[in-house]
């Protein structure tokens, strides 16, 4: 219930003016973080229910390096972005450009356009980080702001848990998030209208990134570590996605289980579930193992907030390099290696095909898994719009596209080229659907 109430609430922030410095150069005093914090104007698109829709949102980063960098939350910037504005402190508004987009953490980067800023004479600060590994429950913390739609405005409070641990997923859009870091816990407010601010101490310094608060409550507000900003941050600067491995365990903490493993105190991690296909079922790792290192590295997975970074370990690994896994079965020690993968989310690149009043997603692999299906071909049904040739033949959200026109479909661009032959000759279009594991034929009727 609380990943449900928390998952509701991704607040938009939206700064007002405060002026800037003369120059550019960063003194990570608290004046210059405020300097340093920007409003983000996003025009994104939206393919549901059978169309394309573009839909305005108001959020904020802070800037983060002397070229321009803006750290905001992937909620509020997303690679469906048509359109990135930003409004510096002194109320001057400039293009940006998205940069890399991260859901895992939800952190987005983009970048002003400095040829713009170089053409209008302007000028720009940018904030510091601070360590988030030395925070302690407790300690003074400051959320920069505009709640609500009000004024620029700095909350107070304090660390109240410095390693927060949520189970499952706290993904946003269907977009997984969370299973490789913690999260600062803090009870300076977090209103909507907070999300891609900075959370920060009294010297100025950037020790979080301001995601979420909780639902029906004034004093718990979530923030995104600045270590792991820092990292996301640098790694997009380099590439536009951070690439992760993926083997396919679920990890529970052995909390109050050690007696039942006969293991000591303070070391494990339990293999809860295997993924369906995955490298680590095919190598032979099963639910109720008991990991006990990792390429020769113990881990200690006896408490939730302990998970996250052992998931870590394993996605930081090179995609297509094998892992050793030392593990408990019963009464035997084994060690079985696993071959990573690239990690996919659940949620594939979607388009909408107005002419046919359908919008779609690439299957991933995920979802093929999750499903069962025997391959990642195909597309997934995501909405339709009523009375046209989609809705009319009967098909439904959820249901996969495996076949059109008896041609075997493999992704969306396959898709995406028969469609551009209706748009020129429109005709009648015979879809082979895949739902609930049983196929049927639908028959698209051109308007």
């Amino acid at each position: 219930m609380i990943i449900q109430q928390i998952n509701r609430l991704a607040g938009l922030l939206c700064l007002a003016p405060f002026f800037l410095h003369a120059g550019p150069e960063s003194n990570g005093s608290f004046k210059n973080l405020l300097e340093s914090v920007v409003r983000i104007d996003v025009w994104q698109a939206s393919y549901d229910q059978g169309s394309k829709r573009t839909t305005r949102g108001v959020g904020s980063g802070v800037i983060m390096t002397e070229a321009g960098h803006i750290l905001t939350n992937a909620h509020v910037v997303s690679p469906k972005a048509e359109r990135i504005r930003v409004t510096l402190a002194n109320l001057e508004r400039v293009e940006a450009n998205l940069v890399g987009w991260d859901h895992w953490t939800d952190l987005a980067l983009i970048q002003l356009d400095i040829e713009q800023v170089a053409e209008r004479g302007m000028q720009f600060t940018h904030a510091e980080f601070g360590d988030s590994t030395i925070l302690f429950p407790g300690q003074e913390v400051f959320a920069v702001g505009t709640p609500n739609g009000l004024s620029r405005t700095v909350t107070k409070g304090i660390i109240s848990n410095a390693t927060r641990y949520f189970e499952g997923a706290l993904g946003f859009g269907g977009y997984e998030t969370g299973h490789f870091n913690t999260w600062l816990q803090t009870d300076a407010a977090i209103n909507p209208g907070n999300s891609g601010g900075p959370l920060v101490t009294d010297d100025g310094h950037v020790v979080g990134i301001n995601t979420r608060g909780y639902l029906g409550s004034n004093n718990l507000g979530f923030a995104v570590p600045a270590n792991t900003a820092r990292y996301v941050m640098y790694a997009l600067m380099d590439s536009e996605r951070i690439t992760r491995s993926y083997v396919g365990i679920v990890p529970g903490p052995l909390q109050d289980l050690e007696d039942f493993f006969n293991l000591d105190v303070n070391q494990g991690m339990l293999v809860n579930s295997v993924d369906p296909g995955s490298p680590a079922k095919l190598a032979g790792l099963r639910p109720g193992d008991i990991v006990l290192s990792i390429d020769g590295q113990a881990v200690d997975g006896r408490f939730p907030e302990q998970l996250p970074p052992i998931s870590n370990i394993i996605a930081s690994t090179p995609v297509g390099d094998p892992i050793r896994f030392e593990i408990k079965r019963g009464d035997t020690l084994e060690v079985i290696e696993v071959v990573t993968e690239g990690l996919e989310s659940r949620v594939g690149e979607e388009f909408a095909f107005e002419d046919w009043g359908l919008s779609v997603r690439d299957v991933s692999r995920a979802i093929a898994r999750e499903r069962q299906l025997d391959n990642d071909n195909g597309v997934m049904i995501i909405g339709t719009q009523p009375a046209f040739p989609a809705s009319r033949a009967g098909v439904h959200p959820g249901d996969i596209i495996t076949k059109v026109n008896q041609q075997s479909l493999e992704d969306l661009t396959q898709l995406q080229s028969i469609y551009e032959s209706f748009e020129s000759d429109p005709n009648k279009v015979l879809l082979e659907i895949s739902r609930n594991h049983q196929i049927s034929l639908k028959v698209m009727q051109p308007n």
